[in-house]
């Protein structure tokens, strides 16, 4: 909730301070937000959700830059991701949330007229995810070892499920890249710009790989 007063203050104080006009200076900055959607193998346990992003580099000349990231994106987890643990509990009352933070280097090239301009991004950087529960799940014998199991970070041993584990969290880190493109539209003689952004990150965490495309709106300078 805190990430729109946060963007509408970066912004107006950006707009408003003298002397750093946006075209010619070095350095470059951004801030957005939007919906992140994910792709299989994520999509078939977690749904769309919001995402975040702040960023600043260098320009290195008129076409190309670098910009250093940090992402959040929800990962919301869906019914097939907690009902085998609902089945293990024997109770619904289990909830789980899942969240995604990126830090990534990113190379940008950009094209630019009057008012409109295009751009194409890629790069890496590390991947960390976090998933918990709302309560332990006790798991009984001979519980098969699946997809849903693995995301909540629980171990398999001859196809079953581990029983010397009481996770409530786990979190996964892994090093991934990313990469899309996006649009701009100047919204002053200075340079500041709104942008549309879709790119797509890649991460092998462990056990299940993590896949989304976030669609971001946003402001630059």
């Amino acid at each position: 909730m805190f990430i729109k007063p946060l963007m509408s203050i970066v912004l107006v104080a950006a707009l408003y301070v003298p002397g750093l006009g946006a075209q010619d200076s070095k350095l470059n900055t951004n801030l957005g937000m939007g919906v992140s959607v994910p792709l299989n193998p994520t999509a078939r346990l977690v749904g769309a959700s919001l995402n975040a992003v702040v960023g600043a580099g260098y320009n290195f000349e008129k076409h190309s830059s670098f910009i250093g990231q940090f992402m959040w994106s929800g990962l919301p987890p869906n019914k097939d991701a907690l009902r085998p643990l609902w089945l293990a509990a024997q109770s619904r009352d289990i909830s789980g949330s899942s969240n995604l933070f990126a830090l990534t280097a990113n190379y940008r090239f950009k094209l630019e007229g009057r008012v409109f301009g295009a751009y194409v991004i890629a790069g890496g950087g590390l991947y960390y995810r976090h998933s918990s529960l709302s309560r332990e799940v006790v798991v009984g014998t001979g519980t098969v070892c699946g997809p849903s199991w693995s995301y909540w970070g629980y171990g398999c041993v001859s196809g079953n499920v581990s029983q010397d584990q009481t996770l409530i969290s786990a979190g996964s880190s892994a090093f991934g890249g990313n990469g899309g493109a996006g649009f701009t539209i100047r919204i002053n003689e200075e340079g500041y710009k709104f942008y549309v952004e879709s790119r797509y990150h890649y991460a092998p965490n462990k056990n299940i790989a993590t896949q989304l495309i976030p669609i971001t709106f946003g402001f630059a300078w």
